[in-house]
C-alpha cells in the first residue's frame, strides 16, 4: 500500500507543472467564456508572461546552442559508430515526420473564420508585430535571412536564424580553441545552467500568464476558439499510437525478425511508462539501459545510443512539430500544403527535434525557431504552440525516449549482422 502511495505522489510530482498549465488554461477560459468582453482588464498578465518569456529566450538559444557544440569534443572518438547512430537517429526522425505529415495532408485543418478573426485582431492590438507575418519569399536576400550587419541586432527576435548561426560559429571555434577555449567552454556551460533556471522560474508563472491569454481569447472570440485544439490533438494521438505500434514493431523486427519483435516487446514496458509518468527522456535513461540489457544489446551500443539519444533523437517531437505547424499554417492563413513547403517543413522539423532538450515541457527554443523560419508573429504564435506542446508532451515522449531503444536495436543489427540476437541469447 505505501508503494502505490509513493508511485502515485511521483507520478502527480513529475505530472504537477503540466497539470497546473492546463489548470491555469481551463479557469481562464471559464472566466473568459462567463465575463466576456470584461476580461480585457487582466490581458496585460498574459502580456508580461509573454514578454518575460520572449526577453529570455535570446540569449538562452545562444548559451544552449553554442556550450552544446563546444562539448562535441566528448564523442569525438565515437568514429564509425557514431556515424551509423546519427543515420539511424535521422532515418527514424524523417519517417516520424513523413507519416505525420501524411495524416495532415488527408485531414487537413479548416483555415475556419474563427482562426482568421482571431490573428486579425491580434495584429490590431499590436500592429509591430505584422512586419515579422510575411514569410521570406524566394527573392529575398539570403544575406538578410541569416546574418545580420551589427551585433546589436542579433538581440531582435526577428534575427533568430542570424542567432542559431553565431551561435553554431561561436561554438565550433571554442571547440577548435582546445584547451586555450576552455575556461570560455566551462562559461559557456555555466551560462547555460543560469538561463535554464531563468527559463524555469519564469515558467512557473506560465498557468497565470496562458491562463489570461485564453480568458482574453475566448472573451473576445468565444468557446469556439477551444474546438481549434480538438481536431490536431485527436490527429496526433491516434496518428502517434500507431506509430508507436505499427513502426516500432516493424523497426525491432528488422533489427533481429520475429524474435527482435519478441524481445523488444517483452522489455519495453517499464521504458514506456517511465517514460510516460515522467515526460522526461533523460529520466528514462536508466529504465532504457537496464531494458536494452535485458535484450542483449552490447554494451558499448547502449551505453551510445541510449545517453546520446535522449536530448538529440526525438521522434515524438518531430511529429508534434508537425502538428504545430500545421495549426500555425491554418491559423495564418498559409497553404500547408504547398511542394515548396512541404521541403521546408520537414527539413526545420529535423532541426527542431534536434534542438529540443530531453526535458518536461521542453521543446520551447524550438518553437521559437520553427515559428521564425516561416515568418508567423511570434506574439501569436508562440503561445498556440506551447499549448500544443503541452497538451502533447506524454505521448510525444514516449516515442522519444522508446525510440532510443529501438534504434539501438537497429544500430547493433548494421554493427553486428542479422544474427546478433540469437547469438547472444544463445550464449
Amino acid at each position: 500500500m505505501q508503494k502505490v502511495v509513493t508511485e502515485s505522489t511521483s507520478t502527480l510530482r513529475n505530472y504537477a507543472s503540466i497539470l497546473l498549465l492546463l489548470g491555469g488554461i481551463c479557469l481562464g477560459s471559464l472566466v473568459g467564456f462567463l465575463f466576456g468582453n470584461k476580461v480585457e482588464g487582466i490581458k496585460f498578465l498574459g502580456d508580461i508572461f509573454l514578454n518575460l518569456l520572449f526577453t529570455a529566450i535570446i540569449p538562452l538559444v545562444f548559451f544552449t546552442i553554442a556550450s552544446s557544440i563546444a562539448n562535441l569534443q566528448k564523442t569525438e572518438h565515437l568514429g564509425k559508430l557514431f556515424g551509423i547512430v546519427a543515420g539511424v537517429f535521422l532515418l527514424t526522425v524523417l519517417i516520424s515526420a513523413a507519416v505525420m505529415t501524411s495524416v495532415m495532408l488527408l485531414f487537413p485543418i479548416d483555415q475556419d473564420n474563427t482562426l482568421r478573426t482571431m490573428v486579425a485582431q491580434a495584429l490590431i492590438d499590436n500592429p509591430a508585430s505584422a512586419h515579422s507575418a510575411v514569410t521570406p519569399s524566394g527573392g529575398a536576400s539570403l544575406t538578410q535571412v541569416l546574418t545580420v550587419n551589427d551585433f546589436f541586432e542579433l538581440m531582435a527576435r526577428k534575427n533568430m536564424l542570424a542567432l542559431i548561426l553565431i551561435s553554431l560559429l561561436v561554438g565550433f571555434a571554442t571547440l577548435r580553441a582546445g584547451e586555450k577555449g576552455r575556461v570560455f567552454a566551462q562559461f559557456l556551460d555555466s551560462a547555460n545552467e543560469v538561463m535554464k533556471q531563468l527559463l524555469e522560474m519564469i515558467m512557473k508563472t506560465a498557468p497565470l500568464g496562458l491562463g489570461a491569454y485564453f480568458a482574453y481569447q475566448v472573451g473576445v472570440f468565444g468557446p469556439q476558439l477551444l474546438g481549434v485544439y480538438v481536431h490536431p490533438l485527436a490527429l496526433y494521438y491516434a496518428t502517434c499510437l500507431a506509430y508507436f505500434v505499427i513502426f516500432f514493431s516493424l523497426y525491432a523486427y528488422l533489427a533481429a525478425g520475429r524474435l527482435g519483435l519478441r524481445v523488444f516487446w517483452q522489455n519495453n514496458l517499464t521504458p514506456a511508462l517511465t517514460a510516460v509518468g515522467t515526460c522526461s527522456s533523460i529520466a528514462t535513461i536508466p529504465a532504457n539501459l537496464l531494458a536494452a540489457e535485458k535484450m542483449r544489446i552490447p554494451d558499448y551500443v547502449r551505453n551510445i545510443v541510449i545517453p546520446l539519444g535522449a536530448p538529440i533523437h526525438k521522434d515524438g517531437s518531430s511529429m508534434s512539430s508537425i502538428i504545430k505547424l500545421a495549426l500555425l499554417f491554418a491559423m495564418f492563413g498559409k497553404n500547408f500544403s504547398a511542394p515548396e513547403m512541404l521541403l521546408a517543413i520537414m527539413g526545420i522539423t529535423v532541426v527542431v527535434s534536434v534542438v529540443e532538450g530531453g526535458i518536461p515541457n521542453g521543446g520551447y527554443i524550438g518553437e521559437v525557431f520553427a515559428i521564425t523560419a516561416f515568418g508567423f508573429p511570434m506574439e501569436q504564435a508562440l503561445p498556440v504552440a506551447m499549448v500544443i506542446g503541452t497538451l502533447v508532451d506524454p505521448i510525444a515522449t514516449l516515442l522519444n525516449a522508446n525510440g532510443d531503444l529501438v534504434s539501438s536495436m537497429m544500430v547493433t543489427r548494421i554493427v553486428e549482422g542479422k544474427d546478433w540476437l540469437s547469438s547472444r541469447l544463445n550464449k
